[in-house]
């Protein structure tokens, strides 16, 4: 019997990126046994009705906290493998297909770095590269798409909910511990509004504070993933 993958998406207010992402994993994963489930973040758009249209199935919870969501939707999927993906990512035949390999060759988790749609700043193309090589060599997984066991990632303990941001690193330093982690050659496309919509700055200085734990800072962290969204031009 082929394994189930569960593609868990937490969400938040993603009613122009969500249909895309499901519609994208239904058929990059069409071939094998999957569930996709939408955590819905308390939205106050159509990011709920567009996924249920769809046929995937919605939780919906209020915690405007990301580890949190994730860990909700890992709570209540059924699969032997879990892939988390973000709202706003694309994914491919060949990153599932992969994703598989891997997992059935002894690697208990890993990673696809993701490339970054539309024009980025400066900055942006300059950071982008070095991050990726030093999460590359660090073997540290990408929140756009991140994928594990289930047993692997029970026993690491989920999503550390102390951290507001970077949960994805942290989570990766924690199934290090349970066996082998690749990063994939293949790429999610992910979108690079962030980068777009708020300065360099303001993104550096809000991950380095709330990548702290202890350091509570959660209006930080609404400003950036949960706060008023400008156009993305």
């Amino acid at each position: 019997m082929k394994p189930l993958i569960s593609f868990i998406i937490p969400a938040w207010n993603e009613e122009d990126y969500i249909g895309t992402t499901i519609e994208s994993i239904q058929c990059a994963a069409s071939h094998y046994a999957h569930e996709i489930v939408v955590v819905n973040d308390h939205s106050d758009d159509r990011t709920a009705s567009i996924a249920r249209a769809l046929g995937v199935q919605v939780i919906d919870v209020n915690h405007r906290h990301i580890a949190a969501t994730r860990n909700s939707g890992a709570a209540i999927a059924k699969g032997t493998y879990l892939v988390f993906v973000d709202a706003d990512t694309v994914v491919s035949k060949e990153v599932v297909d992969e994703t598989v390999v891997v997992l059935q060759n002894g690697y208990v988790a890993g990673s696809s770095f993701p490339t970054f749609d539309g024009k980025l700043p400066f900055l942006a193309k300059v950071l982008t590269p070095i991050v990726k090589y030093l999460f590359l060599f660090l073997r540290y997984g990408a929140g756009a798409y991140i994928f594990c066991t289930k047993d692997a990632f029970e026993s690491a303990g989920g999503f550390n909910e102390k951290f507001f941001a970077a949960e994805e690193v942290h989570l990766s330093k924690a199934l290090h511990k349970e066996g082998k982690f690749k990063t994939l050659k293949s790429h999610v496309l992910t979108s690079g509004r962030k980068f777009r919509t708020h300065s360099a700055m303001h993104i550096v200085s809000t991950l380095f504070l709330v990548s702290i734990p202890g350091v509570r800072s959660i209006n930080r962290r609404k400003a950036l993933w949960y706060g008023e969204r400008r156009e993305d031009s």
